[in-house]
């Protein structure tokens, strides 16, 4: 059906004056991008298992959608995908695609290419040029076999082919690293810097392939000296953009720096705007207009206030909601039915291998000759071999300019679906550093540290606010003696599917698994938390060592556990998912909480952790603390400290913890032990624990399931108290409560967390329960996994005003495995140990 484009018009007066919505260009817009980014986002939920980039959804969504599936049926496609609605879709879709351009130019670090080396440039080098130089065999095979390819100029349609294999997908890349968790090794820093080369050379290859292009039927009967001009004009146009524009541009992001606090809205829509007049000044040219977003985003400074709050404007629009079209359009122009009969299915093979072996075997080459080992060559090889993104834009330009009918380009653009699709289980089956599940690791907890062992502290913050308490928890652990603190500082940086979390990762140096970067200036790490640190790792005698972690919240607990392990760190400091902010005026308290996914990821640190944990529930702790640096005296005392002890392992590890903290003595420890009463005969009651049958008790306390020998915990209590009070007698304040049932066991430990004479009270978790803590089995959990004392103190409500601190000990011993409990009874035997083979449990 013929359409004049002219009597199109955009919105209907709808159906009760007889409209057909369909028949208009936004209604008819509206349906078929809902219809695209429902299909794409539930094929994205489907290939998520597989670890399969969101891309490959959206292709394949409009494949669906397109003329190859769906599309067979002509009265769907005639009215949800009419032709003429091909072009308005498209233009919206573009708009999306300048745009994200922009932000790939904005996300890309000149600096940290340059400082790449030698190694990633020679890789990239031979990653494109082998590929290219097959691409241009392959593309004189299409010449002579596909009909029509014939007319179209040969210089311009080998240099299509050459750019189509030889590329590399910079952003589908990163995301598959970060996915793998392979962003910060070797492996995958060279793959990202040889990939940014590669990025760099296809743009180049791309504006030629465009220059040369022309109306793709008549590129051969266009004079060479057009082609000349748009590159000259392209080249002359780049070097006007970083010479006058950047500086402008440096200009603007001093203006907007955090020290002047002017970001004004009106500089931002001035960048956007020049996104804008750079695409149409690209175009006017004679290259695609993404060329002007891309050059505009490179000359922004990278980092800082101004690139950032870019990126919020314009990301989660522009990827969610725009960039979907765009590949789903790729899809709905792909029909898998022209590629019909033996040859053109012997074509398409001839394409894939061609385009695979090219890469990978040209990578692994050019990669073992830097001496790099064999299976990380391969790996590399596999990495590189990853299209997806870019390849789409290079395939959708070669069909707008002709230079690629529909057969060439549905076999390029299943091409570029098996490539990236392989490139997952491909790198996942070849090569997969060894990860923090291995049995070599070793258990640690403070018991087993002697007096002139290193302290290895890894803390864990999400954001600035945490900084404070963490800074004050480290300061009551620094010895003043001869044992020395080294902490390891890990920020946990949610992955989404913004770019921007992983461009942060690739700009930065790294050292390490993930990246552990020495202090060399405030920028390079989160400017307000490196400048704290940094300040306290010269002040005070602490080795800090920062470090960022990016990955999802589901796999966030293995970045933590393998740091421990590889950093041989003796405890684990995790911020609580809820912190709260008590004012003194009226007492009311303010509730920051960063989500249920963090707390599930404290939960899994708990349970997999290689050595002792501590979660620290914040109320304002170290806010108002006086550091004591320096060899000088120490006058008055900065906190004030409170033990919890009622018995067990992780209650003598929080009394381990006191031990370091009684060293300072800037810090004021008092313990209290809180004993049953024997006038209620409360020790020598028996009660009944039965495991549940389902694991996932968030509303019930878990407790260990390993048989234990009441009497010997007894015994480790009381030595481990004698021990203590030997020791600190004269610095520390000890104090003994008696309690006769549960309701005085949590007004006590509530009394102690509302009096306010304590900054900090440290707690047991109580995996390994006393005969009191079990009392506490059946009360409705809160934070079950503070353990029945630690959500006492840590509810909402009670008017607590001490922070927090449950500690955890390494269970070495087998207390590991723990499962949540019911209490069900009470008897007046005599205690018996914790069995595990029977469908109750006796304490």
């Amino acid at each position: 059906m013929s359409v004049n484009i002219t009597s199109i018009k955009i919105a209907s007066n709808g159906v009760w004056q007889g409209d057909n919505p369909l028949h208009f260009a936004f209604p008819l817009l509206i349906l078929q991008s809902v219809l695209i980014l429902l299909l794409s986002r539930l094929l994205a939920l489907l290939l998520k298992p597989l670890r399969q980039p969101k891309v490959i959804a959206e292709i394949v969504g409009g494949i669906l959608l397109g003329p190859s599936a769906l599309g067979r049926n002509k009265a769907y496609l005639h009215r949800i995908f009419p032709q003429w609605s091909t072009p308005i879709l498209e233009s919206v879709a573009s708009i999306g695609l300048l745009f994200f351009l922009f932000l790939v130019g904005l996300e890309l670090d000149l600096s940290s290419i340059r400082r790449s080396g030698r190694r990633a440039f020679g890789i990239a080098l031979a990653g494109i040029s082998v590929p290219f130089l097959s691409g241009i065999g392959v593309a004189f095979i299409l010449r002579k076999t596909v009909d029509g390819v014939d007319k179209v100029g040969y210089g311009q349609f080998i240099v299509f082919m050459g750019v189509a294999l030889s590329i590399t997908a910079f952003p589908v890349l990163a995301r598959i690293l970060a996915e793998l968790k392979l962003l910060t090794t070797q492996v995958g820093e060279t793959a990202m810097a040889a990939a940014a080369f590669n990025d760099i050379a296809a743009w180049i290859l791309l504006a030629l392939a465009v220059a040369l292009a022309g109306n793709g039927e008549g590129g051969a009967q266009k004079s060479p000296l057009v082609s000349v001009w748009v590159l000259l004009s392209g080249g002359g146009y780049v070097v006007f953009m970083m010479v006058v524009i950047r500086p402008g541009m440096k200009w603007v992001v001093r203006r907007c720096s955090y020290e002047h606090d002017a970001l004004g809205d009106a500089y931002i829509c001035l960048t956007l705007v020049g996104v804008l007049v750079s695409g149409f000044v690209t175009d006017l040219i004679g290259i695609h207009s993404i060329f002007g977003g891309f050059v505009f985003g490179l000359t922004i400074p990278k980092g800082g206030r101004f690139a950032e709050r870019l990126i919020e404007r314009i990301e989660d629009f522009v990827s969610g909601l725009l960039l979907p079209l765009y590949f789903a359009s790729s899809g709905l122009k792909t029909d898998v039915a022209k590629i019909k009969g033996g040859r053109a299915w012997g074509l398409l093979a001839l394409v894939i291998s061609t385009a695979c072996a090219g890469k990978i075997l040209a990578t692994f080459v050019a990669a073992m000759a830097f001496l790099i080992p064999a299976r990380e060559a391969l790996a590399l090889g596999l990495l590189m071999n990853t299209k997806g993104l870019v390849e789409l834009i290079v395939l959708n330009i070669g069909k707008e300019k002709k230079v690629l009918n529909d057969e060439i380009f549905a076999i390029l653009v299943l091409m570029a679906l098996f490539t990236t699709f392989i490139t997952t289980p491909t790198v996942m089956a070849v090569y997969k550093p060894a990860r923090g599940g291995s049995t070599s690791r070793t258990h640690r907890k403070l018991h087993d540290l002697s007096a002139d062992d290193e302290l290895r502290i890894l803390a864990c913050l999400h954001s600035s606010g945490n900084v404070p308490s963490l800074m004050g928890l480290t300061e009551a652990t620094r010895s003043t003696k001869n044992s020395s603190l080294k902490l390891f500082v890990m920020h946990l940086v949610e992955l989404t599917e913004r770019s921007s979390s992983i461009m942060m990762v690739q700009r930065a140096r790294k050292n390490g698994f993930p990246f552990f970067a020495r202090f060399r200036k405030a920028g390079e790490w989160r400017d307000q938390m490196a400048a704290a640190f940094q300040a306290y790792s010269q002040l005070g005698r602490v080795k800090v060592r920062p470090t960022t972690a990016v990955s999802s919240l589901a796999t966030m607990h293995e970045d933590i556990c393998h740091v421990a392990n590889e950093k041989r760190v003796t405890m684990i400091i995790l911020p609580f998912h809820r912190n709260w902010r008590v004012f003194d005026g009226d007492g009311k308290e303010e509730e920051e909480n960063v989500g249920h996914g963090w707390r599930v990821v404290n939960q899994r640190v708990l349970k997999n952790a290689p050595c002792s944990v501590a979660v620290l529930v914040d109320r304002g702790f170290g806010a108002n603390t006086v550091h004591t640096f320096g060899p000088g005296p120490i006058v008055g005392v900065a906190q004030r400290v409170c033990i919890v002890f009622f018995g067990g392992p992780d209650d003598r590890e929080a009394l381990e913890l006191g031990g370091l903290m009684a060293e300072h003595p800037a810090v004021k420890v008092t313990v209290v032990r809180f004993r049953p009463s024997p006038s209620n005969g409360f020790e020598g009651s028996n009660v009944i624990l039965r495991p549940m049958h389902s694991k996932s008790g968030d509303n019930h306390y878990s407790f260990s399931t390993a048989p234990i020998n009441r009497e010997k915990e007894k015994e480790l209590d009381d030595v481990a108290l004698t021990e203590f009070r030997s020791k600190w007698d004269a610095t520390v304040e000890f104090t003994e409560k008696e309690a006769s049932n549960t309701n005085m066991i949590v007004e006590g430990v509530v009394a102690i967390g509302k009096e306010g004479g304590y900054d900090l009270v440290v707690v047991g978790k109580g995996r390994v329960p006393s005969s009191m803590v079990v009392k506490l089995a059946d009360r409705p959990a809160e934070h079950a996994e503070l353990g029945p004392v630690g959500d006492i103190l840590a509810s909402s409500g009670r008017g607590i005003v001490s922070s927090i601190l449950v500690i955890q000990q390494h269970g070495g011993g087998g207390h590991a495995e723990e499962a949540p409990v019911l209490k069900i009874a009470e008897s007046s035997k005599n205690e018996q140990p914790l069995a595990t083979d029977g469908a109750s449990t006796n304490v």
